[in-house]
């Protein structure tokens, strides 16, 4: 019986190691000017693909066939065919992009624009501004509720995050938050809204019917100073079940119980950790160490990085696909 067990545990290793491992990984590197793709199967770079200026937010469109990177000196949002990794087009994104989120049913993008305080919608199809919105100052992280209802936009300057119903597209509420907001996730049954405040070195909870802060995670590494402690990108897994986490200059991620809503593991990964992805079978999380030039790949059961792979200069950013 126990031979059978660890042969059934191998298998399903082997087979979670089989799905992450037909992914790629897309890097945008903020000094570089370039886009990394790596092997997730060998976990090695196979292409560097030249984009515009400061390149920071990057996703993947919703039928896969397109990346999206916020060209931030450049004040585009760049389309990139996968297929062939030429730009295709640059996007009216505003002044400073350096964020955004494709809408649910692949049809917007809606941009944070850093300069000129306001959030683009752009029309993916026509590749025009469908509408724009008044936010606060410095936004940054984007994100559609899932049942569509609600669009958030941090305010790194005022330390809130901006409510924005879609229905309306008018800002509702500016909810304050610790200070500078970096990123936003919706929880997959849209109750919650996990907030990244970077200066405040915590990870915010709200509940999304009332708008409310309910909660504030704190963190603290091991071996690590306080104020090195920087709140950034969030992530949770397919299952819904932990949040990742990346703490900037402490050169960690934290993994944390969605449901307790407790650390259950910090995780040393390279330099400047500041954005991250995880694999679509939830195994591993792939950061963008902006410091150290590369990208660490996280076992997420083990808690421990099994591999790192070389990227540009400065990666800020990483999107994954089949």
């Amino acid at each position: 019986m126990r031979k059978r067990m660890i042969a059934l545990m191998a298998a399903v290793s082997a087979f979670a190691s089989s799905e992450a491992g037909a992914e790629t990984l897309y890097v945008s590197n903020e000094r570089g000017n370039s886009v990394s793709v790596i092997d997730a199967a060998s976990m090695k770079p196979v292409a560097t693909w030249p984009v515009g200026g400061r390149p920071r937010g990057i996703a993947i469109s919703r039928d896969g066939k397109y990346i999206f990177v916020c060209a931030s000196n450049d004040h585009a949002v760049q389309m990139i065919d996968r297929a062939t990794g030429k730009v295709i087009a640059n996007l009216p994104s505003g002044e400073d992009p350096e964020q955004f989120f494709p809408s649910r049913d692949g049809k917007l993008l809606f941009v944070a624009n850093e300069d000129n305080a306001a959030l683009t919608a752009i029309d993916i199809a026509s590749r025009t501004v469908a509408f724009q919105v008044d936010v606060g100052k410095e936004p940054e992280g984007v994100a559609e509720s899932p049942d569509g209802k609600w669009l958030v936009v941090t305010s790194e300057d005022e330390n809130e995050v901006n409510w924005i119903d879609l229905s309306t597209k008018a800002m509702v509420e500016g909810m304050p938050t610790d200070q500078r907001p970096r990123h936003v996730e919706f929880t997959q049954d849209g109750g919650q809204l996990w907030i990244a405040a970077e200066i405040g070195g915590t990870v915010q909870i709200a509940d999304v019917v009332t708008r409310k802060i309910v909660e504030t995670i704190r963190f603290a590494p091991p071996g690590v100073k306080d104020y090195l402690v920087l709140p950034c990108g969030i992530r949770f897994t397919p299952d819904g079940k932990t949040a990742v986490v990346a703490l900037g200059r402490a050169n960690v991620i934290a993994l944390v119980d969605v449901a307790t809503r407790k650390v259950t593991a910090y995780v040393p990964v390279g330099k400047r950790v500041w954005h991250l992805s995880i694999s679509g079978d939830g195994t591993r999380a792939y950061t963008a160490n902006g410091l150290s030039d590369d990208v660490s790949v996280v076992d997420l059961a083990a808690a421990k990085v099994i591999a790192t792979v070389p990227a540009g200069q400065g990666p800020w950013g990483t999107a994954v696909a089949p």
